[in-house]
């Protein structure tokens, strides 16, 4: 195929009136738009019209889609091309892509290794075994036969509620894997999250931390724009992250059980431990949810922490964490998280 007879255009991302083009676009071959696109690429014909398109969401690519009269010419190798070369120009090289299961031989054509598949989810990664080699990398103590547990989470910022889990888990078992979420979308900061935890459980001598990376998913990169159903999206992304976690994390690393709070405020969280009790049960790990400790009948939030740090209410906020996580906020960089937080930023 002459890909001369296209022209590029490039959306970083798009708005106006091209947006308006490329979402009726999608929606004509049954895709949505993802609102957390970062950049997009465009072929067009002679005649202005989109004829493919795909987009990337900091290392995910995403959105690809091609003209049904254009079907079986290449363009979507071109597309998926031109959106590589952008990445890996932004220091991206290790790339991941969500898709239709029906479009495993087309993404394998590109390079592409799969990971995990479900019914409606086919999660694809640039690098053979990328998944399999950083699970082997971590950190992995010499099992004397006791419980190995799990626990996941986000900590924006560590909490006593954070504190109190880790703390419960760990006597349940002869080691804790704690995985901190590496995803960069929160208030704090990935490194800084890891930091306060780290701080945090430094004196719990049978907890390994562990960064998630890429693998554990998060709902603000898994698009939906395959999944017109909100709740049947929210449910593919569960089980696309809980049998990662099965398939890889828990079969290398031994573990038997996963903990997890309570979750009384989210639906969605609250959702996904329901989803975990079924998932995980496949694969013979207990799930226990662990009630949330609580500041003068109410649960202690890493919400509310960022509430009170809208507020600037810091005596009621030392109440709810730990000395080291109270001693960031009161650092200059946890000022300026707290400013952010203010501005709605």
């Amino acid at each position: 195929m002459e890909y001369s007879q296209f022209y590029e255009e490039y959306g970083q991302p798009f708005s106006g009136r091209k947006l308006k083009r490329l979402q009726a676009f999608l929606e004509s071959m049954q895709l949505s738009y993802d609102q957390g696109v970062e950049y997009t690429v465009n072929l067009v014909d002679a005649q202005g019209e989109i004829a493919a398109t795909g987009s990337l969401q900091q290392n995910v690519i995403k959105c690809v889609a091609v003209d049904d009269r254009h079907q079986g010419e290449g363009l979507s190798s071109r597309v998926v091309t031109l959106l590589m070369n952008h990445a890996i120009e932004q220091g991206n090289s290790h790339l991941f892509v969500f898709t239709k299961p029906k479009n495993i031989a087309m993404f394998s054509d590109l390079g592409f290794f799969p990971i995990i598949q479900t019914e409606d989810v086919l999660f694809m990664e640039n690098v053979r075994d990328g998944i399999g080699r950083y699970v082997r990398s971590l950190q992995h103590p010499k099992d004397n036969g006791g419980v190995i547990g799990a626990a996941v989470m986000n900590c924006n910022p560590f909490t006593n509620g954070h504190r109190y889990l880790v703390e419960t888990a760990a006597s349940q078992c002869e080691l804790l894997h704690l995985f901190v979420l590496s995803e960069d979308r929160s208030a704090f900061p990935a490194q800084v999250r890891y930091e306060l935890v780290k701080q945090g459980v430094s004196d719990i001598g049978n907890v390994v931390l562990h960064h998630t990376s890429d693998y554990l998913i998060s709902s603000a990169v898994f698009p939906t724009y395959f999944i017109k159903e909100k709740t049947r999206a929210e449910q593919a992304n569960c089980e696309l992250d809980l049998r990662i976690f099965c398939e890889y994390f828990a079969k290398e690393l031994g573990i038997t059980r996963r903990f997890v709070g309570t979750e009384p405020f989210c639906p969605v969280t609250g959702a996904y431990n329901r989803a975990m009790k079924q998932v995980l049960g496949e694969y013979g790990i207990e799930v226990v949810e662990i009630p949330r400790r609580q500041l003068d009948g109410v649960e202690i939030s890493a919400s509310s922490v960022r509430e009170r740090m809208k507020a600037g209410d810091y005596d009621a906020i030392r109440r709810m964490v730990p000395q080291t996580t109270m001693d960031f906020l009161l650092s200059e960089q946890g000022r300026e998280i707290a400013e952010r937080l203010r501005q709605g930023r």
